[in-house]
């Protein structure tokens, strides 16, 4: 009995003996975690984490060539919790400002944040750096960061390319990887692809003295951040004739794009009037951005894509093209024009030409008559119930066509333009009380249809394609990868058989050869265009031309549009012609160039 008392005994002193130990462990263990700390604490308050900005993405043109690159700048930044202040004045002689202005300087970037870094003074140059680095061990609490800006070499592209800016409180709200003072695109590929362009920031942390002079790597390194710098962007675009596009749209409104046809990569898309890219980067930036908001003739809006214009005749290739694919229109099918179409009162005027043709020539001559009987015939075809029945079909070939849609082309700002729906027209004039007739306007491309430059240079490509397209697109390749969009590589039908493209393209080739665009003619390479001249109830009438070439295996298609300028064989057909010899061939040849410097020194603008 008394032996297993001693025993009960001896339980109690071991457990007694273990429940010391943990506690022991647990306080070594507490112990080292605080000492730790403390560690960590005092080596933070001789410890700066300085950002690293990685460069951005280089942009090249389809040949290779650099078109958008970085320049080093440098940034004075600030953590107002470590500034001594009674230094304030030196500090303001050293670096070039009133005391006035660093006090207001310092208060912002202290309400940001006493112990995280901020911007005090943006962009400073090699030689202000350097000079700087001398003095900053005086000042506690300021230190210099690398950052770089963007730099154009070709001086083009603006609207295209686009620019980048300084990041604001929504813009750090919707993405945390950004802080106060993080640069961000704001228009152009530049924001398209920002996070490919950006890369990933790394984190050096570096050990400082008390008169804030750099004594080495914090842990030799081992917590540093390596960046990640951000991805190189290939485009479609062709530089050369972008610039040279440029100087033939100078002093005049409007734009022009170029579509390879077979790939959808956009070859130059330009907005006129232009500027000069390196006038949005660095310091300037803010000052010629209001210049530019502010000038009358919108050089900032890229009319390529954002621009909505009614597309005038060449609309008529898409209404002979849905009228052979509803079996109301053959190559052999014959309208007489006499001036124009008449119908119950209604007259659309027409230029003057031989009387009674067929569908081809329709095309060289382009007959208003010829197509709105066409467009009549589409609409009040026997085989619907209703006309607003046979609209709807026609709508619906229009839009797998790319008009009255969004692409999805990887800019952004893109417009839809419009093709009515139904209802407009039942709201105008009420349900069942409208027809061909009464939206005859639509059958010459006027009217309520409107389209972007963009889109007619598409119709030029799927017509060329002989009846599809892919997404139009700026960029090819994402550093060595093939872009990964599936959508730009896809072929989108636009509902139109094959067989029906031959009689229409044929026409297209007389246009340039013998019909209303001859100045967009080239010797020995078949063009096939087609031209528009838009009413404009606010002045002069637009000039439009659509064209691709070669005939057979094409490289290239074209729209331009011309503000206030006339006919569509007057300004945007030459220099449609000139462009594509320029891009098919390298050089205009002799017999055309005095329409080459007719079209560089046309000033419309000024006239």
């Amino acid at each position: 009995m008394r032996q297993d008392k001693y025993r009960d005994r001896k339980f109690v002193m071991y457990g007694f003996f273990i429940i010391v130990g943990i506690i022991f462990i647990i306080r070594l263990i507490q112990l080292q975690i605080v000492e730790n700390e403390y560690v960590l604490a005092a080596e933070n308050n001789t410890r700066r984490d300085v950002m690293i900005y990685p460069p951005r993405g280089l942009v090249y043109d389809r040949n290779g060539k650099l078109i958008v690159y970085n320049e080093a700048v440098f940034d004075l930044m600030i953590i107002p919790g470590q500034v001594d202040n009674n230094k304030m004045v030196n500090f303001c002689s050293t670096i070039g400002i009133d005391t006035l202005e660093y006090k207001k300087k310092y208060k912002k970037t202290r309400r940001y944040s006493r112990r995280k870094a901020s911007v005090f003074k943006k962009q400073l140059s090699k030689t202000e750096t350097a000079y700087l680095q001398e003095k900053l061990f005086q000042y506690p609490g300021f230190y210099v960061q690398a950052r770089t800006l963007r730099k154009y070499p070709h001086h083009s592209a603006a609207h295209l390319l686009g620019y980048i800016g300084e990041v604001n409180k929504k813009e750090i709200k919707k993405d945390s990887f950004y802080t106060s003072g993080d640069y961000i695109g704001k228009s152009g590929i530049e924001k398209s692809y920002e996070k490919k362009l950006r890369g990933q920031k790394g984190v050096e942390k570096l050990m400082v003295d008390v008169f804030n002079r750099t004594k080495g790597a914090f842990h030799n390194g081992n917590y540093d951040v390596e960046a990640v710098n951000g991805t190189d962007l290939y485009t479609g675009l062709d530089i050369v004739l972008q610039e040279y596009g440029e100087e033939l749209m100078l002093n005049k409104i409007g734009a022009v794009v170029a579509i390879e046809p077979a790939t959808g990569e956009i070859i130059s898309m330009i907005s006129s009037p232009y500027y000069n890219p390196n006038m949005m980067v660095g310091s300037i930036r803010s000052d010629n951005y209001t210049i530019l908001v502010n000038d009358t003739f919108k050089p900032l809006l890229n009319r390529a894509m954002t621009s909505a214009y009614p597309p005038g005749s060449t609309f008529k290739l898409i209404q002979a093209l849905i009228g052979q694919q509803e079996g109301v229109l053959t190559p052999s099918t014959f309208y007489t024009c006499n001036n124009g179409f008449s119908y119950r009162g209604l007259h659309v005027g027409c230029h003057p030409h031989t009387p009674k043709i067929a569908l081809q020539e329709s095309v060289k001559i382009s007959c208003n008559a010829y197509y709105c009987n066409v467009y009549k015939s589409i609409i009040h075809n026997p085989k619907y119930k209703a006309y607003d029945e046979a609209y709807l079909k026609w709508k619906s070939y229009v839009n797998n066509m790319g008009f009255g849609i969004k692409y999805g082309i990887d800019l952004p700002y893109e417009r839809s333009g419009n093709i009515p729906k139904p209802e407009y027209y039942d709201k105008y004039y009420g349900k069942g009380h409208w027809n061909a007739i009464t939206t005859i306007s639509l059958s010459i491309g006027q009217g309520e249809i409107l389209a972007t430059p963009l889109q007619l240079a598409n119709e030029a490509a799927w017509i060329a394609n002989r009846g599809y397209y892919r997404t139009p697109h700026i960029v090819s390749y994402l550093g060595d990868k093939a872009h990964e969009n599936v959508e730009f590589h896809e072929q989108h039908f636009v509902g139109i058989d094959r067989k029906y493209f031959d009689v229409v393209i044929d026409g297209m080739e007389e246009v340039t050869q013998s019909g209303t665009a001859t100045l967009a003619r080239i010797d020995s390479i078949p063009v096939c265009g087609k031209t528009g001249t838009v009413q404009n109830p606010h002045g002069e009438n637009h000039s439009v031309f659509i064209a691709f070439a070669p005939k057979d295996n094409p490289k290239i298609a074209i729209a331009v549009f011309v503000e206030n300028s006339g006919y569509g064989g007057t300004w945007a057909a030459p220099i449609a012609g000139l462009m594509i010899e320029k891009y098919l061939r390298g050089k205009i040849s002799k017999n055309k160039k005095w329409i080459e410097k007719r079209m560089l020194n046309g000033d419309l603008i000024h006239k």
